[in-house]
């Protein structure tokens, strides 16, 4: 194993794109909430950036990546990146393995930041900054170790090119039970909650779109062919899913809106995140296009039957995304591309990948229910994890920090 220099080049820009992601969802979920929590939200995927790198490096890495325990997680191994240094790893083998774990160390930041989207506009932060923290450590980590690491959902053979299961799918759900547990916005479903600065959201998803190149085809771990075509998958993806939108929007309301143009980017480029490097271009078109009318029933038409306030809608984007994803992956997938892949996908005359990345995404989705559950149900005995009534009515932005974003503004919100 020896290191090369072009490959250590190209991941050290990847991790610094999927880092740029994270300041990009703030502005994606910033631009969709009132004018007086912007600065909440913002804070919520920005913190972020701050805590999951400490732990990371004291403990996450090594309980993703370190020796297996039960299939479930990593051992200390990696403690404080002991061992972790200039010489390749088995998982990367042409780059340090310090860098494979930098990579990585992206991946945990915007993860938990996803969730965020589902709690806006309630949550104290000090609670939320002890939820990030034991998620992390007991569904991030342990999920990380599942599907990369050598744990069980790897076993089975189920295959995630770049965080379908691990970042997309365990967010939406967890974000789905959180905001379950947390109850709903005061007055929702009484009065409108209108997006107070729609170019912030395309801001976001501008950054988005342009660090998710670095989110998958970084996860080739090399600049070599594969790198490429999970680039370009990426983008075909991403456009079909915007253009599918648009004509959703155009068939039912008649005229295509920004905000869902989007939406629209950012559902495919959440579908197209575990096959990237596993399903040929011509697919990429089909399950961009399809990811769009499916996220869009979810967040239309079930979310108003069930009646649960996922704010900014992380369960119908990442959760539902994440989950056609998967399942394309499985009809998709050529082991011609990835030789990762053990089976070709069911469109290719295999049922096997299929059957290995359901079985995938229901312990996902299981597992992060579960202990999302735990968590908040844990904290509810030691803490209120919801702000006050009037708090909630003046806004977190001056409740929960003591500032404003627009100092001038005294119109109503």
């Amino acid at each position: 194993m020896e290191i090369n220099l072009g490959d250590s080049s190209f991941l050290l820009i990847c991790s610094a794109l999927v880092l740029l992601m994270t300041p990009g969802l703030a502005f994606f979920y910033g631009g969709m909430v009132r004018r007086k929590n912007v600065l909440n939200t913002l804070m919520s995927s920005f913190f972020i950036c701050g805590l999951a790198s400490i732990m990371w490096v004291l403990i996450g890495y090594s309980l993703s990546f370190g020796d297996d325990i039960g299939g479930v997680i990593g051992g200390l191994n990696f403690f404080l990146f002991n061992g972790v240094g200039a010489d390749p790893s088995a998982l990367a083998p042409t780059i340090p393995h310090e860098l494979f774990a930098a990579f990585q160390m992206m991946f945990a930041i915007i993860t938990p930041a996803l969730i965020t989207g589902s709690l806006t506009g309630r949550m104290k932060f000090s609670a939320l900054f002890i939820f990030i923290a034991a998620w992390s450590i007991l569904v991030y980590y342990p999920l990380a170790h599942m599907v990369w690491g050598g744990g069980i959902i790897g076993a089975l053979g189920a295959v995630d090119f770049a965080g379908g299961d691990v970042v997309h799918i365990s967010s939406g759900v967890s974000g789905l039970v959180a905001c379950i547990i947390l109850g709903k916005r005061r007055g929702y479903g009484m009065m409108s909650y209108k997006p107070h600065n729609i170019p912030f959201v395309v801001l976001g998803a501008a950054l988005l779109w342009f660090g998710w190149f670095g989110f998958n085809a970084g996860s080739a771990l090399n600049a070599g062919a594969l790198a490429v075509h999970a680039f370009m998958t990426t983008n075909t993806a991403a456009a079909a899913a915007m253009l599918s939108w648009m004509l959703i929007e155009k068939v039912k309301h008649g005229k295509p809106t920004i905000l869902g143009a989007a939406t629209g980017a950012v559902v495919g480029l959440v579908a197209i995140t575990p096959g990237a490097g596993f399903v040929p271009l011509w697919s990429s078109i089909i399950i961009g296009a399809l990811v769009s009318p499916i996220c869009f029933f979810f967040m239309t038409v079930v979310k108003a039957k069930f009646g649960y306030d996922d704010a900014l809608d992380a369960f119908g984007c990442h959760g539902i995304g994440g989950v056609w994803g998967g399942i394309a992956t499985g009809l998709f997938a050529q082991t011609s591309i990835n030789s990762v892949a053990k089976w070709n996908g069911l469109f290719f005359g295999d049922i096997n990948l299929l059957i290995a990345q359901i079985e995938g995404i229901l312990i996902t989705v299981v597992f992060a229910a579960v202990m999302t559950f735990l968590i908040l149900k844990v904290m509810k005995l030691f803490m209120d994890i919801r702000v006050d009534k009037s708090e909630e009515a003046d806004g977190l932005d001056v409740a929960e920090h003591g500032e404003t974003a627009y100092p001038a503004f005294n119109g109503l919100d």
